[in-house]
């Protein structure tokens, strides 16, 4: 299923690495689901999943993705997407070059790859196999995440408020700033998906969940709090809106939680000016 291709190109003495995952092989068929006990537990916390969408606008099977992610919102209200852009040789006006770190963590080889919860790779093909991201949702965790925040004068007041139901040692937090709305042609590979047939490139593509900063180290920033049953910790940011958002209105935040797995334990998203409230089970 990865298919590395390496174009050079003489005349202009460069190199190009095109998308590395095709549609040409695998069966299509959906992981199968994992049977959980899934009955809420008092003073627990509600599981959303992240996907970490790795992705460029040259990417002409990166598209699939986009597809599959656009299911799974139309399936739950518990998955929280990022799509992180990478030019990887190739131009993308919405490239994330600070994503280096994360993209050498996880080792990524080739585009596009989706992610879930930092550590698990979104099976081929994504757009059919959104039963893989739903068996991630769970009814119980040991933490949870509520963010309120403002937006004035150019500036960003962000909480990001975590709560316990259980012991944990080793925790980070990880913070972004994404943008929705975002319009630019998009190359095409796959087939019937946005359209009929293959159509590239996918003119004014709208391109949404963009990630445009991050607030912490894109691994994690060390949390030094205690982190016990029963203690509620709050993070405050201040910050200018980052330069490159285009559209305030359009901006929005995502803040999870990791273990010394490098797991996202929990995640959680939120509108610019939200103010949320803990999702415990009562």
């Amino acid at each position: 299923m990865k298919n590395y291709k390496i174009f050079i190109f003489s005349m202009a003495v460069a190199l190009f690495a095109s998308c590395s995952k095709d549609d040409s092989s695998g069966s299509g068929s959906s992981a199968t689901p994992v049977v959980v006990d899934n009955t809420p537990i008092s003073g627990q916390f509600q599981k959303r999943v992240l996907i970490e969408d790795y992705t460029g606008t040259w990417c002409g099977w990166c598209p699939r993705v986009a597809y599959g992610i656009g299911k799974v919102y139309d399936q739950t209200t518990k998955a929280v997407a990022v799509a992180i852009h990478q030019k990887s040789g190739s131009t993308d006006p919405f490239d994330y070059p600070a994503a280096s770190p994360l993209v050498s963590q996880i080792n990524l080889q080739g585009y596009p790859t989706g992610m879930l919860n930092r550590t698990v790779e979104w099976s081929y093909p994504e757009n059919s196999n959104t039963g893989q991201v739903k068996n991630l949702i769970l009814n119980n965790v040991g933490l949870g995440l509520a963010m309120n925040s403002t937006v004035a004068a150019g500036n960003i007041n962000l909480d990001v408020k975590i709560k316990f139901a259980k012991d944990y040692t080793g925790l980070k937090l990880v913070v972004y700033v994404l943008e929705d709305n975002l319009y630019y042609n998009q190359t095409n590979y796959t087939s019937n998906l946005y359209g009929s047939g293959t159509v590239s490139p996918l003119v004014s593509f709208k391109h949404d969940h963009v990630l445009r900063a991050n607030l912490t180290d894109i691994l994690g920033d060390a949390i030094t709090e205690s982190t016990i049953t029963g203690q509620t910790i709050t993070k405050n940011f201040s910050v200018p809106v980052p330069a490159n958002i285009s559209n305030v209105a359009n901006m929005s935040f995502v803040a999870f939680v990791i273990g010394t797995d490098k797991k996202a334990i929990n995640v959680r998203a939120a509108a610019t000016g939200e103010d949320q409230t803990f999702e415990q089970n009562p």
